[in-house]
């Protein structure tokens, strides 16, 4: 390069799944026909409505030019609507609600918005890698909270407490969580914003997995004064089977998101017209559509089991959300050359949870976007690499 990388490159790395792909495809065209359990993404069709509402958006010729920033009304109205039905949440659709390319652009968004170099950023362990990837970009410190095993992935308030909370700008928590499927645990929450409250910082809950194998959705703003502390990140990507549309909101006071409104219209240029009415459409899935979808994620998870049965990992079966995450026998020495020797011997490639963080040590994940025949050959596989 006839120039150096910024600094701030320096905290941070190639995202692993972004690595680990690579690998994967020089794997497969040396000949390995590589079952691929480690990355979330689903498999399965947006329903018809969705993707004839793209294409025939996509057919008017006016349809092609640049949009508004926050979003057409029709889509703020359908998230809305969707938040009452799902969660029984009232959002004003007018401010309450920012459409995203993706949530994941909002993690960005938020921090630029609300943190400033050196502020403290409490981020989860195990978590979700990017919190701390776009904390380390923003200059932020980083304070990583323990979530245990022992107490079912909850977050922590008697540690919390224990903390020096008058330096923290922000909380990030994620329910239902990834990496671990934990559910959120409403006292918890509630707990949680009284801190928050008390010490002025910010709650922002990461929400893509509510619909998925989950017979309580619950959003943050379920309890009473959320919106005075609290964001919440939610996206089409799991729950709606688009995650290559790349379609996503942030919520929360509007005080809030004309902060984060400030990034994002300097950073993009609005979201093309005919996704935002597939959108629409999307988030008018019956709850029978969901509940077909979740028929074939729970007969995969039945196989997804019986992997982690055959190489003696233990799991919650109460889980919910898109993968399972399980611990692996005591006797493993390491984590990592655990799931490689699965990968180059029995070509089938499971996350190691080392990605999320210190305590996902002793755990891996896999997920459940691959088909029960899919599933049922790398379960094969996996039994005679063990003999």
């Amino acid at each position: 390069m006839i120039i150096p990388e910024a600094k701030r490159l320096s905290v941070v790395e190639e995202y692993y799944f972004s690595k680990k792909l690579k690998q994967i495809a020089q794997l497969r065209k040396d000949g390995k026909d590589i079952i691929n359990l480690g990355i979330g993404s689903p498999d399965l069709a947006p329903s018809k409505a969705t993707i004839e509402a793209l294409y025939e958006t996509a057919k008017n010729e006016k349809s092609h030019g640049y949009q508004s920033y926050n979003g057409i009304p029709e889509l703020r109205s359908g998230i809305a609507d969707w938040y009452k039905k799902t969660y029984g949440v009232e959002l004003n659709p007018d401010n309450e609600i920012l459409p995203l390319i993706g949530s994941k652009e909002g993690i960005m968004h938020i921090s630029m918005a609300f943190i400033n170099e050196g502020d403290t950023v409490l981020v989860p362990n195990p978590g979700y890698p990017t919190y701390t990837s776009v904390s380390n970009l923003v200059g932020a410190k980083i304070q990583y909270y323990n979530l245990d095993e022992k107490k079912d992935w909850s977050v922590d308030i008697e540690n919390l407490k224990s903390m020096n909370l008058d330096a923290v700008k922000a909380i990030w928590i994620n329910y239902p969580n990834m990496p671990t499927g934990a559910q959120a645990d409403v006292n918890t929450l509630q707990e949680l914003i009284k801190l928050a409250k008390q010490h002025k910082f910010l709650i922002i809950n990461d929400n893509p997995y509510s619909l998925i194998l989950n017979d309580k959705p619950t959003s943050i703003f379920s309890i009473p004064g959320a919106k005075e502390v609290c964001l919440e990140l939610n996206s089409l990507s799991k729950s709606h089977n688009m995650a290559g549309w790349r379609i996503g909101w942030v919520c929360g006071g509007s005080d809030y998101i004309n902060s984060i409104m400030k990034v994002k219209s300097n950073m993009d240029s609005g979201m093309f017209l005919g996704l935002q009415r597939a959108a629409v459409e999307a988030l008018k899935n019956t709850a029978e559509w969901h509940a077909d979808i979740n028929k074939i994620y729970a007969e995969r998870r039945k196989v997804v089991c019986k992997i982690f049965d055959a190489i003696n990992c233990k799991y919650n079966p109460k889980q919910v959300g898109l993968f399972v995450w399980a611990k692996v026998p005591d006797e493993v020495k390491s984590v990592e050359e655990f799931v490689d020797d699965i990968l180059f011997n029995a070509d089938v490639f499971i996350t190691p949870g080392f990605i999320f963080g210190s305590n996902g040590d002793r755990f891996i994940r896999a997920s459940l976007c691959s088909p029960v025949e899919t599933c049922e050959i790398a379960l094969q596989r996996i039994i005679k690499n063990k003999k």
